[in-house]
């Protein structure tokens, strides 16, 4: 009996040595740090795409499979020719940074898997660069509302990405060409609208200085008319009046001659 027994458990750790050896890598899986598990059931329910295993060992029965995701920021550079508005080709260079929605790598996976970049990524960004550049005429792409339609497009990508399971991070344009007679177009037009705007700036305060000095002289006229038309004969009299009796308290000698005076005003002779 024991020695039956002995025979069967060695048959036991023979089958199970096998099942390593030949197995072995099938079933003892490391996730590493930046990546996420999917894994494939072919006899059960087949992808499980809400149970994501992550970065850890693990172990899988050997039927079934894990799919590994790099899940780390990645960054892919695209050149494309677009048309304008107007049908003028355009060139643009972007730059656009992501990586797989953590939770749901399973459902990127069912519909693009693991070649997800060349299948999803870039058709996107090239669709939605050629949709936005298409709403604007080159001026206003190479110049004028750049930042509007660098704006737009991020938008867009954004948007179709994520409901695609992708977290876009950032997306650069990071040249717009065009060709080089309507680059130089372009620019001299720019130059002539900026000197126009300087010389609409100059004229412009001129003009407002040209106001300024006439208000204050016509204020200057309208005091001189008040005070022209306030400063009767019997004022200046009085004044007169009021001036020479301060006079005639100032402890200095002086010699007055009452009535003397223009209007018949006190005249002043002497002051020492």
């Amino acid at each position: 009996m024991d020695f039956n027994f002995k025979k069967s458990y060695l048959i036991l750790a023979a089958v199970a040595l096998v099942v390593v050896l030949f197995f072995g890598s099938s079933m003892f899986i490391t996730v590493q740090p930046g990546e996420r598990g999917v894994i494939f059931r072919p006899f059960s329910k087949g992808l499980d795409k809400e149970n994501i295993y992550i970065p850890g060992f693990h172990v899988v029965a050997p039927w079934n499979t894990l799919i590994i995701y790099d899940v780390k920021e990645q960054q892919r550079e695209e050149t494309m020719d677009v048309l304008d508005k107007n049908g003028l080709s355009v060139s643009v260079e972007i730059s656009v940074r992501f990586n797989p929605t953590y939770n749901k790598v399973g459902y990127l996976h069912e519909v693009f898997g693991k070649r997800y970049i060349d299948q999803l990524i870039i058709p996107e960004v090239r669709s939605s660069v050629r949709q936005v550049a298409g709403r604007y005429t080159a001026e206003e792409i190479y110049s004028t509302k750049r930042s509007e339609v660098e704006a737009s497009i991020i938008s867009e990508t954004k948007e179709v990405l994520s409901n695609n399971n992708i977290d876009m991070k950032a997306l650069l344009i990071r040249s717009i060409n065009l060709p080089e007679k309507i680059k130089q177009a372009i620019e001299k037009k720019l130059e002539e609208e900026q000197a126009y705007l300087t010389y609409q700036y100059t004229l412009e305060t001129a003009k407002q200085e040209a106001e300024k000095k006439r208000i204050d002289a016509e204020g200057i006229a309208r005091y001189n008319r008040i005070i022209d038309a306030s400063l009767t004969n019997s004022i200046l009299k009085q004044r007169g009046i009021e001036a020479t009796i301060e006079l005639a308290k100032s402890p200095n000698s002086k010699v007055v001659v009452v009535g003397s005076g223009k209007d018949g005003l006190p005249l002043i002779l002497g002051n020492n």
